[in-house]
């Protein structure tokens, strides 16, 4: 049986640009490659879509903007959104799986648009995860309040959510120049985006597919997420810790972490089973034994002899950037014109109601004279008896413990003395075995005789026999006996 596989067939990912920031993100994406995904930018400006190099554009607000931006007003970028949602469903509509949105939050069409785009993929059944910025501190208070409040709305309706803090990448990098600031924050988000896709549609040895990312994304809230890639000897630990202080961890920390998504890519040099249990390992010490694991591994030729490791964590009991948060102020809102039923009415009058205590006034003193007397004191000494509030057999048991204590005490001090002991004889008696020949030592005789001196005759056969005058054939040689047994 043969099967036709299908041409040109739309990605089951897409990655959505959203706005000025989302649209620069997504045609660095673009131009850098990524591989097996659609991309696609959505934007109010008419002139920005009509420079970049994307090929599919969706213009937002035509009608209510005139192709001239949302200017800086997250409300009209939100109308605009709204006027041409229909457009963003038709391209999410095409075998379209996961979607991610990057945003530059704190302007007018990004923080508008953004939550509405979210909230028609999520309606559609489709793995959102989107990937926001919050703007540099020097772009002004009200941008950065704007992003804070436009993140809280697009929270709602996404599946997960990786917020990527600018200014870290200003501590990082140091102070740049305007463009390569701003190119590195493309560069981050462009970094999210091909870190987790290329874990779906690149095939490795020990696969992750799409059901592995949507088990670990899949209503997993904001999520944190590092990529980092090294060389050497030591490449395998120098890319996950360089990973785990990735810009993208917003707080540098995994501890809590539900689930856990590594992909380990290799080049010409492949990665070996140490590599991947060390990179493994330290990944699991750091969330903790109870963050449940899914790894996969692939290879990418064009990485040489670089090992890169990707690591998604989700799933945190408490939000992991509480600067995300806007504390809104909670007002109960009624009414002045509502008209209440008579229960309603007797029911706060009982609430409401009020007593009138009449004012008390002292009575003004008799006289101002001031009388003076003599104050006597006790200067006998009495004695109060103080009651113990100690049980007594609490104050027994207290003098057993004592007592046990002071015997372990004994008890560790004899032990180390002896060991002391034992440690000071071996000590001792290696000195007298490296002084001492050993002959002395098993009291063997030795004769001091020279050489020159000793008999050259064999005991044997021969007889160094004086009387005679001279050497003769030993006596009881038994090979010259007549019976030789």
């Amino acid at each position: 049986m043969n099967f036709d596989m299908p041409v040109n067939r739309s990605s089951i990912i897409k990655v959505l640009g959203i706005g000025g920031g989302g649209s620069n993100a997504v045609n660095h994406m673009f131009t850098k490659g990524i591989k097996n995904v659609d991309f696609v930018i959505c934007n109010t400006d008419s002139q920005a879509l009509t420079n970049s190099p994307v090929p599919v554009k969706i213009q937002l607000g035509a009608s209510l903007t005139e192709g001239r931006g949302a200017g800086n007003k997250p409300a009209i970028g939100r109308e605009a959104a709204i006027e041409n949602i229909d457009d963003v469903i038709e391209v999410l509509s095409n075998n379209t799986k996961m979607v991610f949105i990057t945003a530059g939050m704190g302007g007018g069409t990004g923080t508008g648009a953004a939550p509405v785009i979210a909230k028609a993929a999520q309606e559609l059944g489709i793995l959102t995860v989107a990937i926001v910025t919050i703007p540099f501190r020097n772009e002004g208070q009200r941008r950065i309040n704007q992003a804070m409040e436009g993140i809280a709305e697009i929270e709602k309706y996404v599946d997960s959510l990786l917020v990527i803090n600018n200014e870290k990448i200003r501590e990082m990098y140091g102070d740049l120049r305007v463009s390569e600031a701003f190119s590195r924050a493309d560069d981050v988000l462009a970094v999210a985006a091909k870190g987790i896709a290329e874990i779906i549609t690149v095939h490795g040895y020990i696969n992750v597919d799409f059901a592995d990312v949507e088990t670990v994304m899949n209503n997993s809230g904001v999520s944190i997420m590092g990529s980092a890639t090294a060389t050497g000897p030591d490449r395998a630990m120098e890319a996950v810790q360089e990973a785990l202080n990735s810009p993208l961890l917003n707080d540098n920390n995994i501890e809590g972490a539900r689930n856990l998504l590594i992909n380990i890519t290799s080049g010409s040099e492949e990665a070996t089973m140490d590599e991947i249990g060390e990179i493994t390992d330290f990944i699991q010490s750091c969330a903790g034994e109870d963050a449940d694991m899914i790894w996969g591994n692939g290879v990418d030729e064009n990485l040489g002899e670089a090992l890169c490791v990707t690591v998604i964590a989700t799933g945190f009991e408490t939000n992991s950037i509480p600067e995300l948060y806007v504390r809104k102020k909670q007002m109960d809102k009624i009414p002045l014109d509502k008209q209440f039923t008579p229960e309603e009415q007797s029911r706060a009058e009982e609430q409401t109601g009020f007593e009138v205590r009449e004012k008390k006034t002292p009575k003004s003193a008799e006289s101002n004279v001031i009388s003076q007397r003599t104050i006597e004191f006790d200067l006998s000494d009495t004695t109060t008896p103080v009651k113990s509030n100690t049980d007594p057999m609490e104050q027994s048991m207290e003098v057993r413990r004592a007592a046990d204590r002071v015997k372990n005490i004994k008890r560790n001090y004899e032990q180390m003395r002896e060991l002391n002991m034992n440690h000071r004889e071996r000590q001792s008696n290696i000195e007298d075995l490296e002084n001492q020949p050993a002959y002395l030592r098993k009291n063997i005789q030795i004769d001091d005789s020279k050489p020159s001196e000793e008999k050259r005759v064999s005991k044997f056969s021969l007889s160094d026999d004086a009387e005679d005058g001279g050497v003769k054939l030993s006596d009881n040689n038994r090979y010259l006996h007549e019976n030789v047994d």
